[in-house]
């Protein structure tokens, strides 16, 4: 079994295709959250491997999120996937303690690809 991923991402569409792609990579989605909120709730009950985090989410601020993951579920390995891909948003993302930022929008080769490096 591959590692465990949990997609927040407030776009059905996204968490669709994201789950597509973590599944043909052999990683195992165990939840889905399209909020804040909802992300929380997931994480009180699951330890994912990795976390897929969305910026905007209609009930809360990513980089919140974001923070209050790290602080958290420190084991969680968090990778940012967002629109807002400026260079001064992605390191900001990098320097609060994501692994990674995909640029959406992500081809299936680079969001393979970004997993890949987090394991070795």
């Amino acid at each position: 079994m591959g590692k465990s991923v949990l997609i927040v991402d407030d776009s059905l569409f996204i968490r669709n295709i994201l789950r597509g792609i973590l599944e043909e990579n052999s990683y195992t989605v165990i939840g889905e959250a399209a909020s804040g909120i909802d992300a929380m709730k997931k994480l009180h009950f699951e330890k994912p491997d990795i976390i897929l985090l969305d910026i905007i989410l209609p009930d809360s601020n990513g980089l919140d999120l974001l923070e209050s993951i790290i602080k958290t579920k420190p084991h969680s390995q968090v990778v940012i996937c967002s629109s807002i891909g400026t260079e001064p948003m992605i390191q900001k993302t990098l320097d609060m303690g994501a692994k990674a930022f995909i640029q959406k929008p992500f081809t299936p080769e680079h969001v393979a690809e970004v997993l890949s490096r987090l394991e070795s």
